[in-house]
């Protein structure tokens, strides 16, 4: 049951694939707090994957696009506005791959193609979303647009691999692009940092079970799973956070602002004994 938190808003969810996605929790909320919306996902997903279902659930239209194709995002935009009844609200980018995560190429080895689809796909996709959404004027006043990121953008995070960088390049993108829209269209842009979280995507990345299991213990409120992920999507999407924007907003239980915590303390020293700890020096 919902607190009408956006009735009446209009909106478009890029990257919802399964129910353990972000962008589906994200969906189903936004369904429960009064919002219209579509879905967007490539081709193949929309034809064969789980989001014909949540679309049926959420009573949304699935447009198929791929986010790196100009020419689709600019169909999706086109479509969701004659579709809804008027221009869009808010806008989710819950997208991000990388093949050299996939195939298991080490940062020092990166195959360069795979890096090219990379930041198209988790970055660049940003960008063009914006520009079309521009260049059509498809967003109101006060639309919120969001961007799931991580903090590997800023940190060396083990396993995390080129997606860093493409995170990275998602962030400047929201701020760039959040001044633009931000003074021409009075339109907010802004990232989610959010805990290390167990969607598909995620599932790839190298040392993932104890990235989470380490951000859980280092965090002094544990991590945050996909449902508050999409909880606090909600408040970014509403009236309520009007004049938030090109910010990186970290959602992770404080992690982010943990150097060493107590509990990890005990645990390092716990892992050497004296002689192992001098053989350091």
């Amino acid at each position: 049951m919902g607190n009408n938190l956006l009735k009446g808003k209009r909106g478009i969810i890029f990257g919802a694939l399964n129910d353990m996605s972000i962008a589906w929790k994200v969906a189903e909320l936004a369904h429960e707090e009064g919002a219209t919306f579509t879905l967007s996902n490539t081709h193949v997903a929309c034809r064969m994957g789980e989001v014909v279902n949540l679309a049926k659930k959420t009573g949304a239209e699935l447009i198929p696009a791929d986010a790196t194709n100009v020419e689709d995002l600019e169909n999706v935009f086109r479509k969701s506005t004659e579709v809804l009844g008027g221009k869009i609200d808010f806008v989710l980018h819950s997208i991000g791959m990388s093949l050299n995560v996939r195939k298991k190429r080490v940062y020092h080895d990166l195959d360069y193609n795979y890096l090219q689809k990379t930041l198209d796909i988790s970055a660049i996709s940003f960008h063009k979303m914006l520009q079309v959404a521009f260049k059509q004027n498809a967003l109101n006043e006060w639309a919120s647009v969001l961007a799931l990121s991580y903090v590997a953008a800023q940190r060396t995070l083990y396993g995390y691999n080129d997606m860093a960088d493409a995170k990275a390049l998602l962030e400047s993108i929201a701020r760039s692009f959040g001044y633009i829209f931000g003074r021409q269209k009075k339109v907010r842009v802004n990232t989610i940092s959010q805990s290390p979280t167990v969607t598909t995507a995620g599932s790839g990345v190298k040392g993932i079970d104890g990235l989470i299991d380490f951000a859980d213990r280092m965090s002094p409120l544990g991590n945050a799973d996909a449902e508050d992920c999409a909880r606090y999507c909600m408040v970014m999407f509403s009236d309520y956070t009007r004049k938030v924007t090109m910010q990186n907003l970290y959602h992770d239980g404080g992690f982010s602002s943990m150097g060493m915590s107590l509990r990890a303390m005990k645990q390092y020293n716990k892992s050497f004994d004296s002689g192992d700890v001098d053989d350091l020096y």
